[in-house]
């Protein structure tokens, strides 16, 4: 016999069936929500860095590593050899011109300007000897000339006087002969002493120039160290700041050797160094931007060393403003060196986005979305990136690094 379901449980039955449909609609929903998110994926605001596209300048650069060093820097080496005695200054003082650095032993240098002194007295009265025996040696052979001179003209009077007897028929033709030959050997041995004493006179004054060079050298060189002496109190002649000395009392030290070194702290210059696979791109004149913790300077390259060491190419760069503030002495800084320069062109700043090339996917932002759009480039620099194509100013796209999405055509942007 078939009983009467009750209310309540008719109710119970209905709201299970509500509840059943309810939960079979909310599964449905979740399930079309968690396939339209398979479709179109999300990525959250916070995990993306983006920027907006401008108008401005991009200067294509060369990466360098630089160092700022000062722009005038004395190196003061050693006159002589010796030791070091003392150190009057420390290093980071300020110096005065002629204030002494740094002492020498001079007790070397001393002794042998002594000794130099010594062979100059020596040379000196070798001078007057020679003087004396040159002059003895001309005297002789001026008396043998004037003996030949009186001789000459007694053989001529002796000559005269056979003529005579021959013409008066005293004498004879054989005689006469005689004196002619007699004085004709006479004259030749009187030229014979003049051309000896002319070439004599000369023979005497080419040793004197000789023993005078002897004796004007060792003079230079007295000079020269008595000049070294006076600076072997090491000094500078500008005034500047001390940056490196050689402090180390006793150490034998060469003639040349560096001792201490003085700059002028006032302007600085940048030495950098680049690869040499950019050696070819890199001219003197080419203009440069040294950022030194944030502030851009600009400057020009001034010389490029023409060696090469281990890779690397050496260049100096010349600032515009040398003394700005911001410079220190070897302070570390990026250097650009510009090689061409695009003006009110598209850019935008650069970013792990960009891969260097001329043309790839980027991700524009636009109504909560990012997507996909294909953009030509061209130059490029450490700050922005030149667009050339498939962007338009004040459009925004993302600049972090998006390899995980570049096959996915649109992102939905979570806030």
């Amino acid at each position: 016999m078939d009983r009467a379901i009750a209310p309540a449980a008719q109710t119970q039955r209905k709201r299970r069936r509500w509840l059943t449909v309810a939960g079979g609609l909310l599964l449905a929903l979740a399930g079309g929500l968690a396939f339209r998110s398979v479709l179109k994926p999300s990525i959250r605001r916070t995990d993306l860095l983006t920027a907006r596209v401008e108008t401005g300048d991009v200067e294509a650069a060369l990466t360098a590593a630089g160092i700022l060093i000062p722009g005038r820097e004395a190196v003061l080496t050693s006159p002589i050899p010796s030791t070091i005695r003392r150190v009057a200054v420390a290093v980071g003082a300020r110096l005065r011109p002629g204030e002494t650095i740094l002492e020498l032993d001079k007790e070397l240098a001393n002794s042998a300007l002594a000794k130099l002194d010594d062979e100059q007295r020596r040379n000196q009265n070798k001078n007057s000897q020679l003087q004396l025996s040159l002059e003895r040696s001309l005297n002789d052979l001026r008396a043998q000339a004037q003996v030949q001179a009186v001789r000459v003209r007694s053989l001529q009077s002796t000559l005269r006087d056979e003529q005579q007897l021959l013409k008066i028929g005293g004498g004879t033709a054989e005689n006469v002969r005689q004196a002619e030959l007699n004085l004709t050997v006479a004259e030749l041995e009187a030229g014979r002493l003049a051309r000896q004493l002319q070439t004599q006179q000369r023979a005497n004054a080419a040793d004197v120039r000789e023993l005078g060079y002897t004796v004007s050298m060792q003079q230079r060189s007295i000079g020269e160290l008595a000049t070294k002496l006076r600076q072997a109190d090491i000094s500078s002649q500008q005034p500047g700041v001390l940056t490196w000395v050689n402090e180390n009392i006793g150490t034998t030290v060469q003639a040349g050797d560096a001792l201490a070194r003085v700059a002028d702290l006032s302007s600085f210059r940048v030495r950098a160094t680049i690869s040499d696979s950019y050696a070819e791109a890199l001219h003197a004149g080419d203009p440069v931007v040294v950022r030194i913790n944030g502030t851009d300077l600009r400057g020009a390259v001034a010389s490029i060393s023409p060696a090469v060491d281990k890779g690397v190419v050496t260049f100096y760069a010349q600032l515009d403003n040398p003394h700005h503030p911001a410079l220190r002495a070897n302070l570390r800084a990026d250097v650009f060196v510009v090689t061409r320069a695009h003006r009110g062109v598209l850019r935008v700043k650069n970013g792990p986005f960009y891969q260097g090339g001329k043309e790839q996917p980027v991700f524009v932002v636009r109504d909560g979305r990012a997507g996909r759009r294909t953009v030509r480039f061209g130059d490029s620099n450490f700050d922005f990136v030149q667009i050339t194509g498939g962007l338009r100013a004040g459009e925004e796209i993302v600049v972090s690094d998006m390899k995980e999405h570049l096959d996915t055509p649109e992102l939905t942007i979570d806030d």
